[in-house]
């Protein structure tokens, strides 16, 4: 069922922002990636190759992207390329990263030493942008022999965590304004006031991914913040095996069970026990997950219900995101969003790494 429903949507997907190269196709380009890596199917890669060769254009220069935006979500896709470059040894594919790279050279940063989240949101570390930066920099860094990138990327998500941890919860901000200028920043520590289940889930997939990438010696000073977090996202799995929408407030009354979250929840968890920084039970991660997320489509097949379209901070059109629970609570609900497929497609291969995932989760290749 899993094969088909991923077969389907990725043969069927339209570029998220008309063919700019942007970190929600970059989503599915990564689940499909792990597909790739866990199956060895070329069903995957193949995808992965119709997608993105469209993007990448002579110069080299990608579709849509300005490197003077500085805008770090722009990032995330690299990890393709590198991934491309990897399995095909066409250098094409890195010299294409190299564009990425180049914009994280001079990447406004908080005085703090941290990347910005984006040229219109000064001063602001965002927890997505450690996900859509970092994994890249830490890659292009090990596949070029630059490990000083490898270790500024270590460094600035351990100033990030630092920043973003709320005393209160143990958790983390979905941002901090290092300027204490915006409006939903906490004029004493900077942090925004909520906690965002996606923006916990951008954070943890990159803790587990920076730990598979760097090993366990160079990852040791996260490790132990790593293991917590994933310890508490655990503990708040509600009883029907998802996360809420704002994830420690299941008081609040029309909180949902968001689906992106949850399966980059599940992804991390089955990728921290395999790196044994989690040791907490597995069993029914994977099937609870898919059970709940999917539904039958009209017409035949599945979709993928309850993700949160999207959610940010700040002004945005015309209207102003304040970062409270009443907000996260107030964004669209969509199906087969790439937010929540990609990481979808994610968590089903690393269960199947794992060995855990079992039919009709078990894909096959």
């Amino acid at each position: 069922m899993l094969k088909d429903y991923f077969d389907t949507y990725a043969g069927a997907y339209q570029p998220y922002k008309r063919g700019a190269f942007c970190y929600e196709d970059g989503c599915v380009y990564r689940g499909l990636e792990l597909l790739h890596r866990a199956t060895g199917d070329a069903i995957w890669l193949n995808h992965i190759v119709r997608l993105i060769t469209p993007q990448i254009l002579e110069g080299p220069r990608l579709a849509g992207y300005d490197p003077s935006d500085y805008n770090i979500d722009n990032i995330q896709s690299g990890r393709t390329l590198l991934y491309l470059h990897e399995v095909t040894g066409q250098s094409k594919y890195l010299d294409a990263a190299a564009c990425l790279i180049d914009q994280l050279a001079t990447h406004p940063r908080t005085k703090s030493g941290v990347y910005w989240h984006k040229l219109r949101y000064p001063w602001q570390i965002w927890l997505d942008g450690l996900y859509m930066g970092v994994p890249f920099q830490i890659g292009y860094g090990q596949r070029t022999n630059q490990p000083d990138l490898v270790a500024d990327a270590l460094t600035q998500v351990d100033v990030a965590l630092d920043a973003t941890a709320v005393a209160a919860t143990g958790l983390y901000a979905h941002a901090m304004d290092e300027a204490r200028k915006q409006p939903w920043a906490n004029p004493e520590t900077g942090q925004s006031p909520a906690h965002w289940s996606r923006a916990l889930g951008w954070l943890a997939m990159a803790l587990v991914d920076i730990a598979e990438l760097v090993g366990p010696a160079q990852f040791q000073p996260l490790a132990a913040r790593t293991t917590r977090l994933l310890e508490d996202i655990a503990r708040l799995r509600r009883p029907n095996g998802l996360w809420l929408q704002v994830i420690d407030r299941p008081d609040l009354a029309d909180n949902y069970e968001e689906t992106s979250a949850s399966a980059m929840f599940v992804y991390a968890l089955e990728k921290g026990h395999q790196l044994g920084l989690w040791n907490g039970p597995l069993d029914g991660l994977i099937e609870t997950l898919v059970a709940q997320s999917l539904r039958p489509r009209e017409g035949g097949g599945y979709e993928m219900v309850d993700i949160c379209e999207v959610a940010g901070l700040g002004l945005f059109g015309d209207r102003y995101r304040d970062g409270s629970a009443e907000y996260y609570l107030s964004e669209k609900r969509v199906a087969d969003d790439a937010k929540g497929v990609g990481p979808l497609m994610m968590s089903v291969a690393a269960s199947h790494l794992a060995g855990e995932a079992k039919e009709p989760v078990a894909i096959q290749g």
